[in-house]
């Protein structure tokens, strides 16, 4: 049994669900997303209630139990709310600013890097050190977030890159004399 998976998705108010053969369709405030899950499993609405069962007892069918619950509980949760990474830059100079539609960061290279913001994501820099990637798809988010970490991560003996807000840096020591 998946504990994931036997938990139903309560849609919040405002939002709609369409189910049609083995494809989802979600709406709400923010805009609509879809999902079609594999055929091991069925999903069913029931009023406000999304719930996801398992076709048979197959490892397959138990594995995609699971994802596919929470696949439908993100696009709930993106639909709403929406999904949000925030990323800090750390180092002398390194800097981020919004230019037109693109984000403009300075990252010591010998070039500013121009990252192009690509379509459902909004990139917001409230600080000059700050960058806010928000949008209704996580995976999208994450993947944009991981792009822009990507330029200049963190290096372990300064801690200078971009790096996720909250994020720990492991510290190594530097060569002794």
């Amino acid at each position: 049994m998946s504990r994931i998976g036997k938990k139903p998705v309560e849609l919040p108010s405002g939002v709609s669900a369409q189910v049609s053969g083995q494809t989802i369709e979600v709406k709400g405030p923010k805009g609509t997303r879809s999902f079609t899950a594999g055929d091991d499993v069925d999903i069913v609405l029931d009023g406000n209630t999304v719930s996801v069962k398992p076709r048979g007892l197959s490892k397959r069918a138990r594995q995609q139990w699971g994802m596919t619950r929470s696949m439908v509980a993100n696009l709930a949760t993106g639909v709403t709310t929406g999904f949000k990474k925030e990323l800090e830059l750390v180092g002398v100079g390194y800097r981020a600013a919004m230019q037109g539609k693109d984000l403009k960061l300075s990252l010591g290279y010998s070039h500013e890097v121009i990252f192009e913001v690509p379509a459902g994501i909004t990139i917001t820099a409230p600080k000059q050190t700050e960058v806010v990637v928000e949008g209704i798809d996580q995976q999208q988010v994450g993947e944009v977030a991981a792009n822009i970490r990507k330029w200049r991560s963190p290096e372990p003996y300064k801690g200078k890159g971009i790096r996720y807000k909250d994020e720990y840096i492991f510290r190594k020591e530097g060569k002794k004399k």
